[in-house]
């Protein structure tokens, strides 16, 4: 049997199989919901980090004398550090498994707090910043994977977007005490979410899905009974993920090159796609450097953290509940129309008080484009992303794809992070001006290639995206 012949098999095989998940997952158990705590505070742990170069760069700064580039490098170093766990975060989670990359990830959370809190130099702070940054790569993907592999299709969604609900807090938490607490004890702060997870993954599930790949019949069917509750009839599920995997067994094995074939180009370009509109959109930027932003519209930046602080959450929890009310495409096409107009609503701000216009009003535009921007950011665009992209990628190329996805985030991320202080010094009306050009892009995308996965089980989402070109 050829290549080709062995993957249409594998395509048609899906097609086949890919209703079979309907009748016994749908329940939600307290162990999915304890299992899906416990991932998401490394999803915390990244609010935090994010957080941490806003409220802490006026301390950093005159305590240890750091320049302008200095502090750009500082901050970057996070999405620096975050490329390289993408490099490795699909592999590492294939091989010791979901449980085992967030173990393995928070090693190098906990040296980079430790590493920022008592460092004397830039070196000790890049390199605690880096090794934290290295931490998030691999959360990134390993989170809203392991989400996603062990929640019920009807509300995998809202679970998945726990995700950036809790980053959301993270962030806000960070945004709030940074205005009283000093910088190296807020780093300190940062190991309590990392030590409380190390402790509760011990007693949670490894994903069902993964175990079926390894072979592992009898723990996936163990791991299944313990998410579905000890009642549920687990067979049909359990069978379907054995199917799934002897279909991809008689295939070809994958290989990074492999997702560049035809039929993978629709999952592609959708999943890198979104993650370029987050990044470059301009999030990354606007979230690690805040209180810059506010100083340079004229707002008091302590009073602006706060303000965010309390808008997020509430916003996140918004997003959470209408992933599943509204579906995946109409929620990101609203949070990009925000972003669109708040970023237009910045460009303008600046360019007023650029020429001596509205003085008395534009520290209030301020606050409310970027205040704006950010809220929209956390109701949809934050989280779908990576939703979406544990979705949309079949078992035989997830390492691969996840890989190559969450790399071209981190890329990105790392680019405007670093570039976006300087940006902001040349030309704040030309630098929003510009991502308000992205996001209206992002919305021509979003409606020409983003399907709707509400309500739909991982294989159909699947197999119907493989045979989109056929």
């Amino acid at each position: 049997m050829t290549m080709s012949e062995n993957q249409r098999n594998l395509e048609a095989g899906l097609l086949l199989h890919k209703n079979r998940n309907d009748i016994n997952e749908c329940r939600i158990t307290v162990a999915v919901l304890f299992s899906t705590f416990v991932s998401v505070c490394g999803s915390f742990c990244f609010g935090c980090a994010a957080g941490y170069s806003s409220v802490a760069q006026t301390g950093i700064i005159n305590d240890l004398g750091l320049s302008v580039v200095q502090y750009s490098m500082f901050g970057s170093s996070m999405t620096f550090g975050g490329m390289f766990g993408a490099i490795f975060s699909g592999k590492v989670s294939d091989l010791i498994g979901r449980k085992g990359t967030m173990w393995f990830a928070q090693v190098f959370c906990i040296g980079g707090w430790l590493a920022i809190a008592f460092a004397q130099d830039t070196i000790w702070l890049d390199a605690g910043r880096f090794s934290t940054g290295f931490a998030v790569g691999l959360f990134s993907y390993v989170i809203p994977v392991y989400i996603a592999e062990i929640t019920p299709k009807h509300v995998r969604g809202a679970f998945v977007f726990a995700n950036q609900l809790m980053q959301s807090c993270g962030c806000s938490l960070y945004y709030v005490i940074g205005n009283f607490v000093h910088w190296r004890n807020l780093a300190l702060i940062g190991l309590i979410p990392c030590v409380l997870q190390v402790v509760t993954l011990f007693f949670i599930p490894e994903s069902p899905r993964l175990l079926g790949k390894w072979g592992r019949e009898k723990e996936c069917r163990a791991s299944l009974q313990l998410l579905r509750g000890d009642d549920a009839d687990v067979s049909e599920e359990a069978n379907t993920i054995k199917e799934t995997m002897a279909l991809f067994d008689q295939g070809p094995k994958s290989k990074i090159m492999d997702l560049f074939q035809r039929r993978y180009a629709p999952s592609l370009v959708i999943g890198v796609g979104l993650m370029l509109l987050q990044q470059l959109s301009g999030s990354s930027g606007i979230m690690f450097y805040v209180g810059s932003v506010f100083d340079k519209g004229g707002f008091p930046s302590s009073i602006g953290s706060m303000i965010l602080a309390v808008i997020m959450i509430p916003k996140a929890i918004l997003g959470l509940i209408l992933v599943e009310k509204m579906g995946r495409r109409p929620l990101l096409l609203a949070s990009t129309s925000g972003m669109c107009l708040f970023s237009l609503f910045l460009a303008f701000s600046f360019s007023f008080r650029s020429y001596g216009m509205l003085d008395e009003l534009t520290p209030i535009f301020t606050c409310i484009g970027v205040v704006g921007f950010l809220s929209s950011f956390a109701v949809g665009m934050g989280g779908l992303p990576w939703i979406i992209m544990s979705e949309i990628f079949p078992m035989n190329v997830k390492v691969s794809a996840g890989t190559l996805v969450t790399l071209a985030n981190w890329s990105f991320s790392w680019i405007v992070a670093f570039a976006y202080n300087f940006m902001i010094e040349w030309n704040a009306s030309g630098t929003f001006l510009i991502f308000f050009s992205i996001c209206a892009a992002g919305i021509v995308f979003i409606y020409a290639m983003v399907p709707e996965t509400k309500g739909r089980t991982l294989e159909d989402i699947q197999a119907s995206l493989t045979d989109f070109l056929q």
